[in-house]
């Protein structure tokens, strides 16, 4: 991308507005792989990411099978002939290595409130505009994204519906928000608490949220339904180790995620939901799915 469809406003730390030249930004006269906004992270940091991403890789079957419905989705609804879209969260970038396969023509932009996984992306992908700012104060101007992806971010905002409605404001109208977030708060447990989730979701309350801003549900449902049983029954177990040290709550979360990770069996049966849920809503499972739509042309 050799210039942002936007203009920024100036970052915290210089006074003058950045400006993409297609492999960074420059600030003043000075080159950054990075336009930084201040954001204190205090739902995620460094040190979670790289826990999170070390135990379960690209490949984690939940994980590819939640990039998948954000991929269709986008394809679905989003009928720009070269949509902008942000992976807002984006960390280790493996959303956003499937958007550029799978939409080259698209353009596509990073952004985190943790500074860490960016700066690996800017090494990786040095012509990927990658900003870093707090979504509850959010640097990026009206009506400029036709798509945005949150895959398992509100959770980590304690000011979520703040953070949906600058969502909302930087969407063009018509653009689509695809929303994906923990379900059940009944299952709230030591996974949970170890990677700093505010909250678990009920979808009819998520979809209340979203349309509080102003969208429209152009979708919802749940990921992982047949898997539910399964995951419900481990996540009850687990809310009795919530009063363990941090370092026992660690190791259990481990265990968790690494618990067939890599199991093409798992896989296939996520591929299957997949193909189902367009026209079966799943009205259960492991997380929300919400497709939100600003109002106005562009769908």
């Amino acid at each position: 991308m050799r210039e942002l469809p936007f203009a920024l406003p100036p970052t915290v730390s210089n006074g003058t507005p950045p400006v993409w030249t297609g492999d960074g930004f420059d600030i003043g006269g000075e080159r950054h792989s990075i336009a930084c906004y201040w954001a204190e992270a205090l739902g995620w940091t460094d040190e979670l990411t790289a826990f999170h991403e070390n135990e379960t890789g690209e490949h984690h079957y939940i994980d590819r099978a939640s990039r998948r419905h954000a991929l269709n989705a986008i394809k679905r609804h989003v009928t720009a002939k070269d949509p902008v879209i942000m992976d807002i969260g984006c960390s280790s970038g493996f959303m956003i290595a499937d958007l550029r396969r799978e939409l080259p023509s698209a353009r596509v932009l990073g952004s985190d409130v943790v500074l860490g996984p960016l700066r690996a992306l800017a090494k990786k992908y040095p012509d990927l505009p990658l900003l870093q700012f707090d979504l509850t104060d959010c640097p990026v101007p009206a009506n400029s994204l036709d798509a945005t992806i949150l895959l398992n971010v509100l959770e980590h905002i304690e000011k979520h519906e703040l953070a949906a409605r600058h969502v909302f404001r930087i969407l063009k109208p018509g653009g689509l928000a695809v929303i994906e977030l923990p379900a059940g708060p009944e299952l709230y447990d030591v996974y949970d608490k170890q990677l700093r989730h505010y909250r678990r979701y009920k979808l009819p309350e998520l979809k209340a949220m979203l349309e509080g801003v102003g969208f429209e549900i152009a979708g919802a449902s749940h990921l992982g339904f047949f898997l539910y049983p399964a995951f419900a029954f481990v996540k009850k177990r687990n809310r009795k180790y919530l009063s363990l040290p941090d370092e026992e709550q660690r190791k259990i979360v481990k265990g968790n995620i690494q618990t067939m990770s890599f199991s093409p069996l798992m896989n296939g049966i996520m591929a299957v939901e997949e193909a189902l849920r367009y026209s079966l809503p799943f009205p259960a499972g492991i997380r929300c799915l919400a497709l939100a739509r600003k109002p106005g042309r562009g769908f």
